[in-house]
């Protein structure tokens, strides 16, 4: 039996902090309280007053496998995460080739099963003309739908109203949307490549990619969900005026029409182009610093629910090229937590509050079985932050495999010092524990 006493932790769960400690058998939390007497043969762990938190659940990454692993892989990326302090994560269907078949989906998932450190789910990838595929996902064991209605690759942009129509009024499934106007982008596109050719300023990124892009397919998301009572959650809000979309009257579990918000937009602005350049060049893009306040007051007000990652890197070669050529999205995962922490550090937002956005509301939102809380009963994925030991982040420690951060340079004042992973201690203090793998995530479905 594997049994791990942490000790002297000040836990964090559902909106309250409080000093004690947790007792792990094989997988599961089987005790949590003030005062815990050390089983017989237990491995005891001292959190010296470090906060333990429930793993965080990124609900948006791309690791790149199969087909694009000269910038990624599930190893690699995964290995990432739990050194941030992500247990478990949701990968999206735009790898090569595409996961818009049931076969191509399990593909995923096997890859996953020999090569996860984390734990791991994918969504089943729509196109315009797949929605017979689309319709035989299981809901008990694939974690939703992923529509890109802007910015994508290969036949992934569903552009058919009538087959978007159709997919929302077909499945019970909960459905992620990627928003922003493709004919708008087109065209403001052509407007700056007319004046600069391939070499467009980044500065104008923001704008090619506007807020009315966003605004207007994010819009016309929600007013078809509304219409055909599907479940929708729309990723990566990025600006002001999209949060005025949502709703903060009722409970989560009562909501049709969720959001989530990334760390980029969180943390950088359109000021930020000039220093980072092609490094920040996300899609939908870094705004204004009008745009990220904006997205904060909804994320604590609670009409945004999710923090994610949207972890998508790129090799420096793809990145250091001209506007037109270099591609959109850069690696996050392993630094997300400490950036958050950044921001409870500072006061934007309460530890709670961080918590509950990274792991309680995923887990509610996916209704993925028994993670997301320290509770007893429940999967031991813990995350132990240090918030007196800093740590800045350099080419030496990023373990990403395209080898570079948007963050490089900065100086966090936390630091993770263990993750666990379904009972297992995955990562100490530097040293991971590679001979254990992630496991499929399951759905209260």
């Amino acid at each position: 039996m594997n049994t791990i006493l942490i000790q002297n932790a000040q836990i964090v769960n559902e909106n309250v902090v409080f000093k004690g400690d947790v007792l792990i058998e094989n997988n599961i939390i089987k005790q949590i309280s003030e005062k815990i007497n050390s089983p017989e043969n237990a491995t005891i762990i001292d959190a010296n007053g470090s906060f333990l938190i429930p793993g965080f659940i990124d609900d948006q990454v791309h690791f790149r496998e199969p087909g694009l692993t000269q910038k990624a892989n599930i190893a690699t990326e995964s290995k990432a995460a739990i050194a941030g302090g992500i247990t478990s994560f949701i990968e999206m269907p735009n790898t090569v080739p595409q996961a818009t078949t049931q076969e191509l989906l399990e593909n995923k998932f096997e890859i996953a099963a020999q090569s996860s450190y984390a734990n791991y789910s994918f969504m089943f990838g729509g196109t315009n003309n797949n929605l017979e595929e689309l319709l035989k996902t299981n809901p008990k064991n694939v974690a939703g739908i992923k529509l890109f209605l802007g910015s994508s690759t290969g036949d992934m942009l569903v552009d058919n109203e009538e087959v978007l129509r159709k997919i929302f009024s077909s499945t019970k499934m909960l459905i992620s949307v990627h928003c922003e106007d493709e004919a708008t982008i087109r065209k403001n596109t052509e407007h700056y490549k007319s004046i600069y050719g391939d070499d467009i300023p980044l500065k104008f990124h923001p704008i090619i990619r506007s807020e009315e892009a966003c605004y207007l397919s994010s819009s016309k998301a929600i007013e078809l969900a509304k219409k055909t009572g599907a479940r929708l959650h729309i990723f990566h809000l990025s600006t002001e005026k999209e949060t005025h979309l949502f709703r903060n009257d009722i409970p989560l579990e009562e909501k049709q029409i969720t959001a989530e918000v990334c760390v980029h937009h969180l943390w950088f602005s359109d000021e930020d182009y000039e220093t980072k350049g092609t490094y920040i060049k996300w899609n939908p893009a870094v705004k204004t610093a009008n745009d990220r306040a904006g997205l904060w007051k909804a994320l604590l007000d609670d009409r945004i629910d999710v923090i994610a990652t949207d972890h998508a890197p790129h090799t420096l070669e793809e990145k250091d090229n001209v506007y037109m050529k270099a591609p959109s999205g850069g690696p996050l995962v392993q630094h997300a937590v400490n950036a958050i922490f950044e921001k409870i550090n500072d006061g934007t937002i309460s530890i709670e509050k961080a918590v509950e956005k990274m792991s309680h509301n995923p887990a509610k939102i996916f209704k993925i079985e028994k993670r997301g809380f320290i509770k007893e009963g429940y999967y031991a994925d813990l995350v132990l932050v240090d918030t007196n030991q800093s740590n800045t982040v350099t080419k030496e420690n990023i373990l990403y495999k395209c080898g570079w951060s948007p963050f490089e340079g900065t100086e966090f004042s936390s630091t993770i010092t263990h993750t666990f992973v379904n009972g297992n201690l995955m990562y100490d203090n530097g040293v991971f524990n590679e001979g254990i793998k992630g496991e499929r995530l399951l759905f209260n479905r």
